[in-house]
């Protein structure tokens, strides 16, 4: 019985112990935990954006912090696995983070988001592009710092249709990941809607050599059914190919294309490249807002080099939107903070309003600034906002 109960005892030590860690750790300023990938193909998404975060919490504790308190980052390098992505979450939450960045691809985040919903727990992804990103994939306590692939269709669609006059449209889709297929399901409903007509689309996957076969029925297509435009939906390293095989047998139409290809690092695979459209939060460089510029030259100034893509910024903006929340509500605790983060109705952040809802923790209507390409160099065309809202059977992709 002695025995029984010393060890009970000693069970109770280390338990009220553990207790007493996590509270402390709560107590000594406000935490946030970043379960991103440090290593393997992911980190090309998580790194800048990571960096970003960084950037705002220096920023932030310069001005006095949060509450009152100085921001504390943890981190842990998930490996671009889903297992060490949960290891790394659990592991940061009983840690005592306060908020939870977790990588930018819903596949490959999830699992750690998944540890701060068990925990009551905000997580963000840092640049996930699928809605599951969120309430529906994750919980109540999950949201996404960026748009769904389909405004990006969407927006392509309906300014091409505006702008462009383009009326007959050919969809190449690389079915590798599924936000290329959000990207085109968002073309697929716009580009119609607006009384343009889609005579054509083909499939590929990005790492076949050659698209081949899919140039010769585009070929066809254009003779025939007089195609002005080209949807491309797909990521690099074969969207840079594509290009560049459209480009070699002489198809010189308009290419329009998704916030994945943006960056001028894969330009030199298509040298003179030309019409060329895409959409972005944000241009690394010569962006129309001052204050974007302004934070582009304190990422360049503290860490070497400015961002390669728009992948740095969204974090940057939501950052913003949950310190407004936990200022607002006056604690970081995750239920909280959520109800105001859910009346965000067109928020002013950096990068432009933002909205949350309850049943919705990712953009599908903020306006994006299109930009083109000559000369090597990504240009500003002009700001776009769909007026029409993404339908639940595109949003989710629920016709097959």
């Amino acid at each position: 019985m002695k025995a029984r109960l010393l060890i009970g005892a000693l069970l109770s030590g280390v338990i009220a112990f553990g207790a007493v860690q996590k509270a402390a750790a709560a107590d000594d300023g406000i935490t946030i935990g970043m379960a991103v990938a440090f290593s393997g193909w992911m980190e090309a998404y998580d790194g800048e954006a990571t960096k970003m975060a960084q950037l705002w919490v220096e920023q932030t504790n310069a001005k006095g912090g949060l509450l009152g308190k100085q921001i504390k980052v943890i981190s842990g390098d998930t490996k671009t696995d889903r297992v060490e992505g949960a290891k790394v979450g659990k592991a940061l939450i009983d840690q005592g983070a306060n908020l939870l960045l977790v990588s930018a691809d819903y596949d490959y985040g999830a699992p750690a988001a998944l540890q701060a919903q068990k925990a009551g727990v905000i997580s963000t992804f840092l640049g996930a592009s699928d809605p599951k990103a969120g309430v529906l994939g994750v919980g109540p306590l999950s949201f996404t710092a960026n748009n769904a692939g389909q405004l990006e269709g969407a927006v392509m669609g309906d300014w091409g249709y505006e702008k462009k006059g383009f009326r007959k449209g050919y969809m190449l889709l690389d079915e590798t990941i599924e936000y290329n297929k959000s990207v085109c399901a968002g073309y697929e409903w716009m580009f119609p809607n607006k009384g343009g007509k889609i005579v054509g689309k083909d499939t590929f996957k990005g790492l076949d050599p050659t698209i081949n076969s899919q140039i010769t029925r585009l070929s066809d297509a254009i003779r025939t059914d007089g195609v002005d435009n080209i949807m491309l939906c797909s990521t690099n390293p074969g969207a840079a190919s594509s290009v560049r095989q459209l480009r070699a047998a002489g198809i010189t139409l308009p290419i329009m294309s998704a916030t994945a290809m943006d960056g001028t690092y894969w330009l030199n695979s298509t040298p003179g490249l030309k019409d060329f459209y895409l959409p972005v939060q944000a241009l690394t460089v010569n962006d129309p807002r001052p204050a974007v510029n302004e934070l582009t030259a304190a990422f360049a100034k503290k860490f070497g080099k400015p961002p390669t893509t728009q992948y740095a910024y969204p974090i940057y903006a939501f950052l913003d939107l949950w310190a407004q929340a936990v200022t607002k509500a006056g604690t970081t605790d995750g239920a909280k903070v959520v109800a105001l983060l859910n009346q965000s109705d067109k928020a002013a952040t950096i990068l432009g309003p933002r909205t949350f809802t309850p049943k919705l923790h990712i953009q599908i209507g903020m306006p994006m600034t299109v930009v083109s390409y000559a000369d090597d160099k990504e240009a500003p065309v002009e700001e776009w906002t769909i007026k029409d809202t993404i339908p639940n059977e595109v949003l989710y992709r629920l016709k097959k």
